[in-house]
């Protein structure tokens, strides 16, 4: 099924729902809901991010940066030699980040994401008995 087509049959389901009044008085009705920034993320590729989040999965750039960023706070924390190791990760981090260009490669080429995607929408097998 394709992304398209799953978007489809849930729209679907939710319509039903609301024609049959499940989805009536339910808590925070009418509130603004609370969404995840994903305003940088370009728009084709938000549900990726987001199922890649549900399922735990950090892609390796978001991590690159995190590590960069906690090394950031090391660097203005320490002196000596610490500092020093902190400071050539950082810049080898950097530069890795670099290589891949910013933005990585596409979630399905990392093949233990794909294998959790690919779990994630199996369909349960029926035991007929």
């Amino acid at each position: 099924m394709t992304v398209m087509g799953l978007d489809s049959l849930v729209e679907a389901r939710i319509e039903r729902a609301i024609e049959r009044g499940e989805l009536s008085d339910l808590p925070g009705q009418g509130s603004p809901l609370f969404l995840d920034d994903d305003t940088c993320i370009a728009p084709e590729l938000r549900l990726a991010h987001r199922i890649l989040k549900n399922a735990g999965f950090v892609p390796e750039e978001l991590e690159l940066r995190r590590e960069i960023t906690d090394l950031s706070s090391l660097i203005d924390a320490t002196a000596g030699a610490e500092r020093t190791r902190a400071i050539a990760r950082r810049d080898w981090l950097r530069a890795r980040l670099a290589l891949r260009g910013g933005t990585g490669t596409s979630l399905l080429e990392h093949r233990e994401y794909a294998e959790r995607v690919a779990r994630r929408f199996e369909r349960p097998t029926r035991v007929s008995g």
